[in-house]
């Protein structure tokens, strides 16, 4: 309680003085935009009248010194005043004293001021007063962690009865970093996240975000999550397959070369859910998901077994990329939706016979759930031995399929 206590007034400190600066630095541009806009109507307005009283300033000197000439002409000696007054008579003939230039009436000078609403400090104060909340509790919470093969299923729920969520967040760092990083934001309630070292502690949380509004609530209590699954891999090497630098995607690729792409090891266990996902790639979908073919196969087998083009044999379960499924080599009656671009295939299993003499060699018997599409096929799987764990693998007749394993 202490530590988030000093964590939120630390949190609260920091985004007033944040908001002080910013309302300062708002304010100040206000400011500066308005004296500007008084200095720009100022210059504007007072250029005509200065022209103007130049003009007039002008017309009575003229003027004044026409009228010193006269009077010197009157004044002067008999000899040189006819010539003086021929002089001032030019003069007088070709300058206009009885034209001035328009003066604007006083109602069509500009005279400034400034429009200033006290509204605006009542809009700041409700505003202000209504800004900001202390929680005692965040409206979700952390609620389980599943471990799965290179990765961590991760579930939240609400706690606030109250609280109507629109969109969740969750973000991980591992126990080493400094920073959380996004790693999902939409409406569900929970998400794998892949790419996990096995053995290794992550820190997650999660916060919500209610409908209708912008902001995000206060975020959940960090919890510790890990998996000691070995991430699923596809074995290395295989000519007609390019592998990602995780090697949980598989591309095939242009080589004429065809065969069954099988997993590193035998990782995928019963109990578990194995998920295969067409990843989109390239810039033309139709190329994405390459020509299908019936020999085409998705599954898993209890073996890896050499000279096959397809997981369509014995001891091996599969979908095509047509959507039929194989036992055993055999074709079931049901059948699935035809796999295309993002298509997610899933695979459960689960033991549902262990007859004392399984180990020596009687029947072992796996309930399999195919999932493809929001459509599902449900059937046993009789095998001649026990089996623990079992590969998984993928085979496909053109280029331009690419699979994700997790």
């Amino acid at each position: 309680i202490r530590e988030s206590a000093t964590l939120t007034r630390d949190v609260l400190e920091q985004h007033f003085n944040d908001l002080k600066g910013t309302l300062k630095k708002l304010l100040d541009e206000r400011l500066m935009s308005l004296l500007q806009e008084v200095d720009t109507i100022e210059q504007e307005s007072i250029k005509p009248l200065d022209e103007c009283q130049k003009l007039i300033e002008h017309g009575v000197s003229t003027a004044d010194d026409l009228l010193r000439e006269g009077e010197s002409a009157i004044h002067g000696d008999v000899g040189q005043e006819n010539e003086k007054l021929c002089s001032f008579t030019k003069k007088a003939l070709h300058i206009q004293l009885d034209s001035l230039p328009e003066v604007p009436s006083l109602v069509d000078v500009p005279c400034l001021s400034a429009q200033l609403d006290d509204c605006l400090f009542t809009i700041l104060k409700n505003q202000i007063f209504r800004h900001g909340t202390v929680a005692s509790r965040p409206p979700v919470q952390l609620e389980e962690f599943i471990e799965k093969p290179g990765g961590i299923l991760v579930r939240w729920c609400k706690v606030d009865d109250d609280f109507i969520p629109q969109d969740y967040r969750l973000q991980y760092r591992k126990s080493t970093a400094s920073h959380f990083e996004d790693v999902y934001v939409g409406s569900e309630t929970e998400f794998i996240v892949l790419h996990i070292d096995p053995n290794v502690d992550y820190q997650f949380r999660v916060c919500a975000r209610g409908d209708g509004r912008q902001e995000w609530s206060p975020w959940s209590v960090p919890q510790i999550g890990h998996t000691t699954l070995v991430p699923h891999e596809w074995t290395t090497g295989l000519e007609g397959y390019s592998l990602s630098s995780r090697r949980n995607i598989a591309l095939r690729n242009d080589s004429q070369s065809c065969g069954v792409l099988y997993s590193k090891a035998p990782t995928y266990f019963c109990g578990q859910t194995l998920t295969f996902r067409q990843v989109l790639s390239g810039s033309l979908l139709i190329e994405t998901v390459g020509q299908p073919d019936r020999r085409d196969s998705l599954g898993v087998c209890v073996e890896q077994q050499n000279g096959y083009d397809s997981l369509q044999r014995d001891k091996a379960v599969c979908i095509s990329t047509n959507g039929a499924v194989f036992v055993n080599g055999k074709e079931m009656t049901n059948q699935l939706p035809a796999v295309t671009s993002g298509s997610t295939v899933t695979f459960d299993m689960e033991a549902v016979q262990l007859g004392p003499s399984s180990n020596e060699g009687g029947n072992f018997k796996l309930r399999v759930t195919i999932s493809s599409n929001n459509r599902e096929v449900v059937f046993d799987w009789v095998l001649d031995q026990c089996c623990g764990s079992l590969y998984f693998g993928c085979s496909f007749s053109y280029p331009g399929w690419k699979v994700l394993v997790f």
